[in-house]
């Protein structure tokens, strides 16, 4: 819904022609369903790797490399079952498995950052408790905020990496 409300109000205000709310509205199901996978993932995984007493880095990377795969596996098979169904998914080739590969490490970013709004586990570890970080007693409308922008930074934060990183023509946005 948030990919076709973006697309939509982008093709307002520019009064483009060139955006196809249909192709849109097709990779928006694509991206929901991986976003499934991942969001499905998270809770069970966090809870999982803080179970183990694990470090908060070792739980924030786990987090990453766990929720990133999710939504990289749920791309892979969204395109599969989808891309022979509708015209605007493509079916899995090399190249949108290297995109589908960029766009997951970004996703996994954001997911990971996520861990940060935990404030009661291991605040002294939590690099992220000063700018993410949910404290008791933080009112319930300014903890969604909170929480938005986390995934909102670790996104930025990742695929930000990946831009200096890789050379133009190589990741999911270019």
């Amino acid at each position: 819904a948030g990919h076709c409300a973006y697309y939509g109000a982008k093709k307002m205000v520019l009064g483009s022609n060139d955006i196809d709310m249909n192709a849109e509205a097709q990779t928006g199901l694509l991206l929901g369903s991986a976003a499934v996978w991942s969001g499905t993932l998270w809770q069970p995984l966090v809870d999982a790797l803080q179970g183990a007493n694990l470090s908060f880095m070792q739980v924030f990377a786990g987090t990453w490399i766990g929720c990133g795969t999710a939504f990289y596996m749920g791309l892979r098979v969204g395109r599969t079952i989808l891309g022979g169904y509708f015209e605007h998914i493509e079916e899995p080739t090399f190249e949108n498995n290297m995109n589908d590969k960029s766009l997951s490490a970004a996703i996994g970013g954001a997911s990971a950052a996520f861990v940060g709004t935990d404030a009661a586990y291991l605040p002294d570890q939590n690099f992220l408790i000063d700018v993410v970080g949910i404290k008791d007693g933080t009112p319930d409308l300014l903890g969604c905020g909170i929480a938005g922008s986390s995934t909102a930074l670790g996104f930025v934060a990742a695929q930000s990496s990946l831009n200096m990183i890789y050379p133009a023509g190589k990741l999911w946005n270019d």
